[in-house]
């Protein structure tokens, strides 16, 4: 199954490297949260994690220095390369068709993916592997964008087309999927993955980031602003219907011990 080629060559071209790290506060609220939730919901190490989409391995190292036994795979060469450069064990393969036994891992994390596969038999796949490969009781942990939270930035222009359709179709990159908070846990129970629980990684101040970055020009905001959005985002762990202020979202679940 071949990738769209503006997927690779969007990521090909760009820095996904330094997304996470460069000091931008939108990309360390979304590497803390991540961390943090992981942590709370991974098997203790060494548990092997297999990170589908893991890009040049923002996550992994830190998994890896934990003492996780983690393997990233990855459409997309040049992440790759940049993953095996900091020593982790990495492939080149597809979240629809991975190349691992059944219940290989005690987690599967997918933080990338389910953007990038527009077509629903696409993502149905993905979710079916990440089922197959984690071992029964494993934990499945993947990222989503939430297609009503852009209706809250008032400099987009597409948020009603992205609210309606759940597409962003974009001259600069590839066509990106937005589920609905339903949807997102429908995919996830319909690949046979239960206990679910869906967060908001960003929580509600994501878009007054973006646009106070526009106000000031700057994209590090701040120990008050980055401090702000945190305890926001954490607030709404305890109040489930307030995912839906989040623009990224993270869902967590289990594949059942029998077949359900």
């Amino acid at each position: 199954m071949a990738l769209l080629p503006d997927i690779t060559a969007f990521y090909g071209g760009g820095d996904e490297a330094g997304r996470l790290t460069s000091g931008r506060t939108i990309g360390t609220i979304e590497l803390v949260r991540t961390r943090e939730l992981l942590r709370a919901h991974l098997p203790p190490a060494p548990a092997s994690v297999l990170d589908v989409g893991g890009g040049p391995g923002a996550h992994a190292r830190w998994l890896t220095d934990s003492g996780y036994r983690v393997h990233v795979v990855d459409p997309v060469e040049k992440h790759v390369r940049q993953a095996r450069d900091h020593g982790l064990a990495a492939a080149v393969g597809d979240a629809r068709d991975l190349g691992h036994a059944d219940g290989s891992f005690d987690a599967v994390l997918m933080l990338g993916p389910l953007y990038h596969l527009p077509d629903g038999s696409g993502r149905a796949r993905a979710w079916q592997e990440a089922h197959r490969v984690v071992k029964p009781g494993g934990l499945v942990a993947a990222a989503a964008l939430n297609r009503y939270a852009k209706l809250l930035d008032l400099d987009s222009p597409g948020a009603l087309d992205i609210a309606t359709t759940g597409l962003r179709t974009r001259r600069d990159g590839p066509t990106t999927y937005y589920h609905d908070l339903a949807g997102l846990g429908a995919e996830a129970r319909q690949a046979g993955l239960r206990d679910l629980a869906v967060y908001g990684l960003h929580g509600p101040a994501y878009e007054a980031l973006r646009a106070e970055e526009r106000r000031t020009g700057r994209k590090g905001l701040g120990e008050q602003a980055l401090e702000a959005a945190l305890a926001a985002a954490r607030f709404t762990d305890g109040h489930p219907d307030l995912a839906v202020s989040s623009l990224h979202l993270l869902v967590v679940a289990r594949r059942p011990h029998s077949a359900v």
